[in-house]
Formats: C-alpha cells, structure tokens, sequence
C-alpha cells in the first residue's frame, strides 16, 4: 500500500510543473506560514499586511484552475500589500512574500505579457511610494525597484526559454505523428503492391488452369475422348510452368535486391531464347537509371505479356527488346514480325499490361507498323 501511494506521488511529481506547480506553491505556502508564525520582531502592521496577501495567495492555490481570472488578481494584490510594507523596519517577511509572489505570476503558463508588465509597473510604483513615506535615500529608491525589474526580467528569460522548450517537444510530436502517418501510408501502398501482383499472378494462371482441368474432365467423363482430355492436361501443365515462373519473378521483383531492369529483361530475353529456340535482341539506349519498383515490374511484365503474345503468334520469328532511357521517361518497345491477326489486344494479356502501366502513369501502345506487331511502354522516370 506503502509503495503504491509512492510510487503514485512520484509519478505527480513528475508530471507536476516544475516552477508553479503544487510541490512549489505547497512549499511557498509552507514558507509564508512559518513567516507569519516564527519571524521575529514583525510590526504589527506588517503583520496584518501579510496575513491579508497570504490570504490572496491561499486563494489563488485554490480557486486558480476553476477560476483563475480572480485568482490571478489576488495574486497580484498579494504581491503589491508586501511591497506597501517592505520599508518597515524588520521587512525580511516582506520581501519573502513579495518575491515569491513575483516570481510565482511571472511564470504562471499563459500569463499576458501586459499584465506582467502593468504589475511591475505598479509594484515599482507602490515601492517607491513607500520608500519615499519611509524616509529613504536615494540608494534604496534605486536599489529595490532595480532588483524587482531584475527578477522580472530573469523570470521573464526563463519563461521564454520554456515556452521555446514546450513548442520545440510540441514540434517534435507533430514531425513524429507526421513521420508515423506517413509511414503507414508508404505500408499500406506497399502491401497493396503486393496484393496487386500476387492477384495477377495468381488470379491469371490459376483461372486458366483451372479451366483447362475442367474441359478436361467433361472430355474423359462425357466424351471419353483421351486424346483430347491428354491435351487440355498438357496445356494445364504448360500453365502450371509459366504460373510458376512469373511467380518467381513477381516475388524476385518485390526484394529488395531484385536486379536493375536492364538485367531482369536480359534475363527474360535470355529464357525466351532458350525456350521457344528464337533470336530474341536486346538494346539499350540511354544511360541507365533506376526506376520506381512499381514502374520497373510493369514495364517487365508488359515484356513478358509482349514475349509470350510473340510466341503465340508468330512462332519462330526473331523478337527485338528496345529499352530507350529518355530525359524526363523510359520506352519500352517489343517488336516482332506480324504474324496471325492477334486477338491479344482484346483479351486479358495487354489489358491488364495497359493497366498495370496506367497506374504508374504511364501509356502502351500495341499494333501492326511497318508489317511488324510492335508493342510500346513508356513510363515517367
């Protein structure tokens, strides 16, 4: 029970303002009280000057978060009936009370500069009255106002300094939300990245594959025609081997470390070869840089889209790759020699390609030039 209640003042403490807070204004009090009660030689009325500003002050400790216009100026009064006082003989009471007073108002949060000014002003004022009315010299006339306007101004300064404190750890929780929003949004356009080639890549060959297994059924059930089954089961298989391969290559282009797209489409080009027994030509043009990963992937499936449409319809005729590395884009342009009429353009291949493309803000082109089916992509970078 012990060490739960300590543990929960320590925590207050922590979370208490360190100059005006309530560990100060109980030791303030604490001090006032034994002023009142224990300092020697205290005229009498000093004496009633002081209790009445102990009152404002007790006020003040009280009422300041309910009602802290009046509050904040019986606070000020506390300040200025001490000062009335101080030119008494046996005033350490009083300064006692003044300053701590002082300084308290000085620092209240969201203290008006004009009212810190205008009590100052006035505490010089009741100051000097009393000096005057005291007989005092010149000295003290000087003296004690100069250290009222000395208190203000140190108390001011560190006023500053914490108000510049508050708003640069405001600051700095704003860059910090800012950077956290901001990082989730990067998140979740990535993990919709993702999404997005996972479902290409599967939704693609997966369906296909599936219709393929299906006619091959109602060919062995309601047909029996084997031969025709055996087919679709090659053409499923063949799917089954492209799906896993642009598989790899989705999950190849979403590492970090995937390869730079000249060298991912020297690969392509490189497989096709080897695959379908064809020249397959690469060619650069430009300095190479680096893409955004997003443009990068599309522009390397509308290759492999481009390749695969090359291979379906113009069987054993030479593809050439032109990547063109402009100033403000980069083409990609996938040419081959014209052969059936395609029906690539409206099926699934290059419409999902032209879309891919478009969401990078870029454009594709596909159609007959110059008796060649010439495939264009160009996207900003």
């Amino acid at each position: 029970m012990l060490r739960r209640l300590a543990r929960g003042s320590l925590r207050l403490l922590r979370a208490d303002d360190p100059e005006t807070g309530w560990l100060v204004r109980i030791v303030l009090t604490a001090l006032f009280v034994w002023a009142l009660a224990l300092w020697p030689a205290i005229a009498p009325e000093v004496h009633r000057a002081l209790l009445l500003s102990f009152a404002g002050w007790v006020f003040w400790v009280v009422a300041d978060q309910r009602h802290p216009v009046p509050a904040r100026i019986l606070l000020a009064l506390s300040t200025l009936l001490p000062a009335a006082v101080s030119a008494l003989p046996h005033n350490g009471a009083a300064h006692l009370f003044l300053y701590g007073a002082l300084f308290t108002f000085v620092l209240l949060p969201r203290m008006p500069l004009w009212a810190i000014l205008a009590l100052t002003g006035a505490l010089i004022v009741v100051l000097l009255i009393a000096l005057h009315v005291a007989g005092n010299g010149p000295t003290a006339m000087l003296t004690q106002p100069g250290v009222v306007v000395v208190v203000v101004l140190a108390s001011l300064h560190r006023r500053e300094h914490r108000l510049r404190a508050e708003q640069t750890a405001e600051l700095l929780a704003q860059t910090s939300r800012a950077q956290e929003a901001q990082a989730r949004a990067a998140a979740l356009d990535e993990r919709a990245r993702i999404a997005r080639e996972l479902h290409d890549v599967l939704a693609h060959s997966l369906g296909a594959l599936g219709v393929q297994l299906e006619v091959a059924e109602a060919q062995l059930t309601e047909r029996g025609d084997v031969e025709a089954a055996a087919e679709r089961v090659r053409r499923a298989r063949r799917l089954a081997a492209d799906g896993m391969v642009e598989a790899r290559s989705a999950v190849a282009a979403l590492r970090s470390d995937a390869p730079p797209l000249a060298r991912a489409l020297d690969s392509l080009a490189g497989v096709h070869r080897e695959n379908h027994a064809v020249e397959v030509t690469l060619r650069t043009d430009g300095p190479a840089r680096a893409l955004p990963s997003a443009a990068e992937v599309a522009l390397l499936r509308t290759a492999r889209e481009a390749l695969t449409n090359a291979a379906k319809h113009a069987p054993g005729e030479p593809v050439t790759l032109t990547l063109a590395y402009a100033e403000s884009a980069v083409r990609l342009v996938v040419e081959n020699p014209a052969g059936s009429p395609r029906t690539g353009e409206s099926g699934f291949g290059l419409v999902g390609a032209r879309e891919r493309i478009a969401l990078v803000d870029g454009t594709l082109d596909a159609g007959v030039v110059d008796g060649a089916w010439r495939v264009t992509a160009e996207v900003p970078g």
